[in-house]
């Protein structure tokens, strides 16, 4: 018996097996892939009708799975010499397999996306309460739940932000900038929260770092400029304002920011 052959009977033994472990796509994937096998090597009578055997129990376990037949309600059937069909019917049945599996991911993607949701609206309704405690052991709980999550840590820093919590804010972006320590949004978020704490010159590491990462952001530099606005650092401010001018020469306000800075500097 050919190496093939010996692959192909291996994979269709198999099928049981993966069955009762609930592993339908590993299982008729097993059968897709046994059956290709047999189809490509010439074979003996001997071998043919040992093939012929196991596949006709092959089926008989298919079919007698009740969970997939859930899946796949039509009879799987095989006659001797039939082999194309059943792989064309097993072919069939990794695609409502496939089908099925995606149905299933997107249901859980939902139901994330409803717990996320709910828990943003509790820990929203204590921050709107002033229930500072009990907002933060909502939003806690939520990022420990979910804890890679970039986006929902800035989410909720930006409701501490909006509430004026800003240590609250800072400590959640500094976080989420663990995660992900090239997000230019997350540093010009945590350079405003620093900035709105008056802690000017750990905001202004921050907005260095990103300008590391990009020096092409009108909106970066800008955002630098109101912090040595607020710093009273009219030189830097200036310049902060021209880069952003260089970048978009339409910027209004950053054009304005520049004409303030240099009447600062002519005082």
């Amino acid at each position: 018996m050919s190496t093939d052959l010996i692959k192909s009977r291996k994979k269709l033994n198999s099928i049981a097996t993966l069955l009762k472990q609930g592993k339908y796509m590993p299982a008729v994937q097993a059968v897709h892939d046994g059956l290709i096998l047999f189809l490509k090597n010439q074979v003996m009578k001997n071998e043919r009708d040992e093939f012929e055997d196991i596949l006709q129990k092959v089926t008989y376990v298919l079919n007698s799975d009740k969970e997939l037949r859930k899946i796949y309600p039509l009879v799987i059937s095989y006659e001797p010499g039939q082999e194309r069909k059943l792989l064309d019917a097993m072919r069939e049945l990794l695609q409502e397999l496939q089908k099925a599996l995606n149905e299933e991911v997107q249901g859980d993607l939902e139901a994330i996306a409803a717990q996320k949701r709910e828990a943003l609206e509790r820990g929203q309704a204590h921050l709107d309460a002033g229930e500072w405690d009990k907002a933060k052991d909502v939003f806690d709980q939520l990022v420990k739940t979910f804890g890679g999550d970039t986006e929902l840590k800035a989410d909720i820093a930006d409701r501490y932000l909006n509430a004026g919590r800003y240590k609250e804010a800072y400590s959640m972006l500094d976080d989420a900038l663990r995660d992900d320590p090239n997000a230019i949004h997350l540093y010009n978020r945590i350079g405003m929260v620093l900035r709105k704490m008056q802690d000017y010159e750990t905001a202004e590491k921050y907005y260095l770092k990103a300008l590391t990462l990009t020096s092409q952001d009108e909106y970066l530099h800008y955002n630098i400029g109101r912090l040595y606005y607020d710093w009273r650092k009219w030189a830097k401010m200036a310049n902060s304002a021209k880069n952003a001018v260089e970048i978009n020469p339409n910027f209004a306000e950053a054009a304005k920011m520049l004409k303030f800075a240099q009447k600062k500097m002519a005082e």
